[in-house]
């Protein structure tokens, strides 16, 4: 599915629609430039998930979890990773370990990871010149994941 985005309310606005529809156990696999909108995005999921607190980017935390809203919002970023060392934290502990079927994953540029979950969205933000344009895919059991707005 492709759609655009004309704005920043739009992104905010679609991820929000996603935090209200998307079930536990998601893995949201995001890529897209520096400023394309991947974490305006996942602020409107912690957002339709109920999550109040200020969400940034983990860019340097690598990681940001958030546990006050309708269900856990995991939140990574592999800005300053190698794939290698995306893989020596054994991130896959959230989608295959204790984590799993208890929140939702989201990671900015998940082309730095190595091992990709068996289910997941990805969602590729790329910049138009009326917006962004926003590509969801789903793989496995969310190959035909219907969003609910």
């Amino acid at each position: 599915m492709k759609s655009l985005l004309p704005d920043f309310e739009a992104t905010r606005q679609f991820g929000m629609a996603l935090g209200r529809s998307l079930p536990p156990g998601t893995v949201i696999l995001l890529q897209g430039d520096l400023g394309a909108g991947k974490t305006t995005l996942v602020q409107g999921i912690a957002e339709g998930l109920g999550i109040s607190e200020s969400v940034e980017s983990p860019t340097f935390t690598l990681i940001n979890e958030y546990f006050a809203g309708r269900i856990p919002l995991y939140h990574l970023d592999l800005y300053r990773l190698e794939p290698e060392e995306a893989e020596a934290l054994h991130l896959e502990s959230y989608w295959d370990g204790l984590e799993r079927d208890l929140g939702i994953v989201a990671i900015e540029w998940a082309e730095r990871l190595q091992y990709k979950p068996e289910n997941y969205l990805q969602i590729c933000l790329s910049y138009q010149d009326n917006g962004r344009e926003i590509e969801v895919m789903g793989t496995g059991d969310l190959l035909d994941w219907p969003l609910e707005n």
